[in-house]
């Protein structure tokens, strides 16, 4: 098995003599439609992630869900994606990735309709959680594909248009849950922004079925079931608490379940130890090299800073500054325009820059933090959407150059008979990391408020949210260190040496 080292060149990927290299799009023409629909199937998660949330108050008078089912309505979403990524991601390696894209595909789409047709919450709920599901096998079919699909520059553009995309369902998510719920098409009220997805899943399905690529593992005919039950106990154990915790004030079963889950984890890994030789579920030969495992680092460090800067954010615009809901989208629409810009500049780059591409991302990011930090500190309760427009679009800017870099090479020094397991860690990294986050705000915001509504409370609380989030920003530039350096680097280290 190669190592997958800095310098590897993050254009490659090693195949072991009895794994032949994965089917390729015949023409140039299905190459695209390929991409188009990989990246349609991760649009879709994306946008589901987001849209309801501009349609809860619509979706609470219709059905008459009270608080808690109003917030299983994206718990019950999330949970089941980020237990079941890890097992989706190696179901794809042994029975193959087209296939399961497919099939998760299906159960999303069909989960889609059961939203739109749901007239009770605990309908609803359920429909959610099967969209989880789906997603779950969805998705990491989507990295891993690319990974073992596309070769040198058109998989640097690849990955870069994937951040893209994931710029654009921010953008694209509360405005169209918005849209669709308004314009009550058909009397149906907030029921299109599921429908919606009939149409854009079966196209996955048709198009998928005929120009995606099928790939898999010779010889890897069997899944670990223990190593499946275990992986999605010890991840359920923990992110359960941590996305509940701060509703219930951190009670005693919240430490209990973590310590549980912590403990279910060791025995998974010393399970995964023991059948190294024998089609475990997470091959630990992924983590002798540190570039997947310092990008693995690095996923995590970004999902937790997302997760910790964007809830606090959201409350700081309207609390803090008291902007009405529509101007705080705004803010965000800005935000995400400029992760659109960012991640536009990291796919046109080809892969050229390596390491520094993300890298200057992380830091433009940092700058932009710091920067605003010093005017919201100045600015006070007299700051406007127009005064930090600059701040907030350098901001969304940076992090749009890690996303789709940070994956590609992440990925790059893996084989592709690991390409899935390895696809399901890393985005299993980035719910975590979003779990931790949100944890996390009850400790730096929600103390120093302490469930006050006073305004000035507000903004200082998110000051200092900025300046942890500055420290993530930096840990992530630092962890990036790991991946592959340029090429002519490289050559000239050689040449000195």
């Amino acid at each position: 098995m190669s190592s997958s080292a800095p310098g590897n060149e993050p254009q490659r990927t090693t195949q072991r003599p009895d794994h032949p290299a994965p089917g390729r799009p015949k023409t140039a023409l299905a190459a695209r439609i390929a991409l188009l629909v990989l990246l349609t199937a991760e649009l879709m998660d994306i946008l589901d992630q987001s849209v309801i949330l501009t349609a809860l108050p619509a979706i609470q008078e219709s059905t008459g869900a009270g608080p808690a089912a109003v917030q299983w309505l994206t718990t019950g979403y999330s949970l089941p994606v980020a237990v079941g990524l890890i097992t989706g991601g190696r179901l794809g390696d042994l029975h193959g990735r087209r296939r399961i894209l497919l099939v998760g595909t299906a159960v999303f789409t069909t989960a889609s309709l059961l939203c739109g047709l749901a007239t009770g919450p605990g309908v609803l709920i359920g429909a959610r959680a099967l969209q989880g599901a789906g997603v779950a096998l969805m998705i990491p079919q989507v990295l891993a594909t690319l990974h073992v699909t596309f070769d040198g520059e058109a998989r640097s553009k690849a990955f870069g248009l994937y951040g893209a995309v994931l710029s654009l369902a921010n953008v694209l998510g509360p405005v169209l849950g918005g849209l669709l719920t308004e314009a009550d098409l058909f009397g149906l009220s907030w029921r299109p922004i599921f429908l919606v997805n009939l149409p854009v899943g079966l196209a996955v399905l048709l198009l998928g079925r005929t120009f995606v690529p099928e790939s898999t593992v010779r010889k890897a005919d069997r899944l670990d079931l223990t190593g499946m039950v275990l992986s999605a106990l010890a991840v359920l154990l923990i992110l359960f608490p941590l996305t509940e915790g701060r509703t219930h004030h951190w009670p005693l079963w919240c430490f209990a379940m973590l310590a549980t889950g912590l403990l279910a984890l060791g025995v998974f890994l010393r399970h995964q130890r023991r059948r190294r030789h024998d089609a475990p579920l997470v091959p630990l030969s992924l983590f002798r090299g540190r570039q997947f495992s310092g990008g693995l680092a690095a996923q995590l460090v970004h999902g937790l800073l997302c997760g910790l800067f964007f809830m606090t954010w959201t409350l700081y615009l309207q609390r803090g500054l008291g902007m009405s809901p529509f101007h705080a989208a705004l803010a965000f629409v800005l935000l995400s325009l400029g992760e659109l810009a960012g991640a536009t500049i990291a796919a046109r780059s080809g892969g050229r820059f390596a390491r520094r591409m993300p890298q200057a991302g992380a830091l433009v990011a940092l700058a932009s933090m710091v920067a605003y930090a010093f005017q919201a500190d100045g600015g006070q309760a007299d700051l406007t959407l127009v005064a930090m427009t600059a701040p907030v679009v350098l901001i969304g800017f940076g992090l749009g150059m890690v996303s789709g870099p940070l994956a590609d090479m992440s990925l790059a020094g893996v084989p592709s008979q690991e390409a899935g397991a390895a696809s399901g860690l890393f985005n299993t990294a980035m719910h975590l990391g979003i779990a931790l986050g949100t944890a996390l705000t009850a400790l730096v915001f929600f103390a120093a408020t302490g469930g006050s509504a006073d305004a000035a409370l507000h903004r200082g609380a998110f000051l200092g949210v900025l300046w942890w989030v500055g420290g993530l920003l930096a840990l992530m530039w630092a962890l990036m260190f790991c991946l592959p350096e340029p090429a002519n680097s490289r050559k000239r280290a050689h040449r000195a040496g």
